[in-house]
C-alpha cells in the first residue's frame, strides 16, 4: 500500500500560487476548463487538481498547462533560459557523477 506523502508548508504554498496563476491565465485567455484540458491532453479532474494547488500531478503536465496559458516559468526569456541551461550543464559536467560514502578507511595516524 502506498504511503501518503507529506509536503512542507513552502511546497504547498508554491503549488497553490502556481495553481492560481494557471487559473488566472486560463480565465484571461477566456478558456473553459474543458478547452484547456483538451489542449493539454489531460482530464478536467487533473486540471482542477492543478488549479487547486494539489500535489501529485506530474511536473511536466503542470509546466505544459502553465505554458499553454502564458504563465512564465522561472521568469526568464528563451535566450536567458538557454544561457542558464548551458551554465548548469557545464556545472554538472564538473561535479562528480554520483556521491557515495567512501569505503576506504583513511590512515591518518602519522
Amino acid at each position: 500500500m502506498k504511503r501518503p506523502r507529506s509536503y512542507s508548508r513552502v511546497t504547498k504554498q508554491t503549488l497553490s500560487i502556481l495553481g492560481k496563476l494557471i487559473k488566472a491565465g486560463r480565465l484571461e485567455w477566456e478558456l473553459t476548463a474543458a478547452e484547456l484540458s483538451e489542449r493539454a491532453g489531460i482530464s478536467r479532474k487533473t486540471l482542477r487538481n492543478i488549479e487547486n494547488g494539489e500535489a501529485g500531478t506530474e511536473i511536466g503536465i503542470v509546466f505544459e498547462v502553465a505554458t499553454l496559458v502564458g504563465v512564465r516559468l522561472f521568469d526568464v526569456d528563451d535566450r536567458v533560459g538557454a544561457m542558464h541551461n548551458a551554465h548548469l550543464e557545464e556545472k554538472l559536467t564538473l561535479l562528480p557523477k554520483r556521491v557515495r560514502p567512501s569505503r576506504q578507511e583513511v590512515d591518518d595516524d602519522f
